[in-house]
């Protein structure tokens, strides 16, 4: 039989107790309601855009936000999309009616996984993908991250989730399904919904909010 110091005791004591508490904020975090607060100064959001047509959606859907709401804004962009932030520029200067538009920054991110790359190899780029989003979330701080699907999102949503359990940034997930998604979610919307990562998670399909009662139908956003 091991008898163990009062000392041992003790630290073991420590350990569970502080195991216990962060699981207890885990699990507050992830399955109590979170409304966002009532605000009167515009929330500063963190908007991940990916190649092809999730840049495009996300751009649409900020064509028809109130953008004097949602600011300043960090894009945030994969180091092989050489598309997304330029896309991001233009449309900044389209809103603010101006050549040099101010109260927004683009911001690079490794990939977690290039198209054709082997899971074997994937595992160490996401790992180094996550390290990149822990240090833009924890330096931006952003209110508000808004996504709608591509690969890049889910090591910032991880981030900011780590952070609000932490007490660091209160922020909000809110996630946009593709209107192209009709039946089933995309992979990144799966991984947001069954691990209460994102705040609001809306589909653009009324028979999509049928499949995941959790989502919110908004109907046609763009």
């Amino acid at each position: 039989m091991i008898v163990l110091s009062p000392v041992v005791v003790n630290i073991l004591a420590v350990i569970l107790g502080a195991v216990g508490v962060m699981v207890l904020r885990v699990v507050t975090v992830m399955f109590s309601k979170r409304p966002a607060p009532k605000r009167s100064n515009p929330a500063k959001t963190m908007i991940v855009l990916g190649s092809g047509g999730h840049t495009a959606e996300m751009l649409m859907l900020m064509d028809s936000m109130g953008r004097e709401h949602y600011g300043p804004r960090t894009y945030v962009v994969a180091a092989t999309d050489a598309m997304s932030g330029a896309k991001a520029l233009a449309r900044e200067r389209t809103w603010q009616k101006t050549d040099s538009p101010t109260g927004f920054n683009v911001v690079q991110i490794p990939r977690s996984r290039e198209v054709g790359q082997s899971y074997l190899t994937s595992v160490a780029t996401t790992l180094y993908s996550l390290a990149f989003a822990f240090r833009i979330v924890l330096r931006e701080r952003p209110e508000l991250v808004l996504v709608n699907g591509p690969g890049t999102c889910i090591p910032i949503c991880a981030a900011a989730l780590t952070y609000r359990v932490l007490g660091l940034a209160p922020t909000q997930i809110v996630y946009v399904e593709s209107i192209a998604r009709t039946r089933r979610f995309s992979l990144s919307a799966k991984l947001l919904y069954h691990l209460r990562m994102a705040d609001l998670l809306f589909v653009q399909w009324e028979q999509l909010a049928k499949t995941y009662p959790r989502a919110v139908y908004a109907g046609r956003l763009y």
